[in-house]
């Protein structure tokens, strides 16, 4: 099982991992937590605080960090796809009343991550076994998926690339841990995808 995700009897899935791959799991997911941003207060639960939630509008125009307007992107294809101003009158629309949920979600999925890896205690010679339920596998997929987006981006990957260029770059590129990351969440992620349909 090692070094990717394997079916677990009546669902779900397991995976090995050793202490350096916790901790560079957990490091980025926290990373992603302060990128997303924090949610707000919580109040004291009373009815008015869930119609205030209800009604809580998000921004309207798109992030400035390339990052987030990757993982908040713009629907109906935004201005640069298509410059109609109805279409992104629309766009800020739909983004004022869906954009605080789906950061929500983000940290919600980040969060169930940290909290399984923080529960993990790794042998230093066999590692940890990591199993998770159907329902955090689904969460586990959001945030490796979120991870890649995020690397991605600051690697300038896009959908034609196929990783080999950036497996070419010298050991003394900077950019060489962050494109190992890449392709290495790639592998959790596609192999977490394989075990849920099995």
């Amino acid at each position: 099982m090692a070094g990717h995700f394997e079916p677990q009897p009546g669902g779900g899935a397991a995976v090995t991992l050793d202490e350096v791959e916790i901790s560079i799991l957990r490091s980025l997911a926290v990373q992603l937590l302060e990128l997303v941003g924090p949610g707000d207060e919580p109040g004291d639960g009373g009815s008015d605080d869930l119609l205030a939630s209800v009604f809580n509008d998000g921004p309207s125009e798109p992030p400035a960090d390339p990052v987030l307007a990757r993982l908040f992107p713009d629907a109906y294809g935004g201005p640069d796809v298509v410059p109609d101003d109805d279409v992104r009158a629309a766009s800020g629309e739909f983004r004022r009343y869906t954009e605080n949920d789906l950061r929500a979600r983000k940290r919600d999925d980040a969060l169930v991550l940290i909290r399984s890896l923080d529960a993990l205690s790794a042998d230093p010679e066999t590692g940890a076994v990591l199993r998770l339920e159907p329902g955090e596998c689904r969460q586990w997929l959001g945030t490796l998926n979120d991870l890649r987006l995020a690397i991605g981006t600051r690697l300038d990957v896009t959908d034609e690339d196929d990783g080999g260029e950036l497996l070419r770059l010298p050991d003394t590129d900077p950019r060489k841990p962050m494109v190992l990351a890449y392709l290495w969440l790639g592998g959790l992620q596609e192999t977490l995808v394989e075990s849920l349909m099995s």
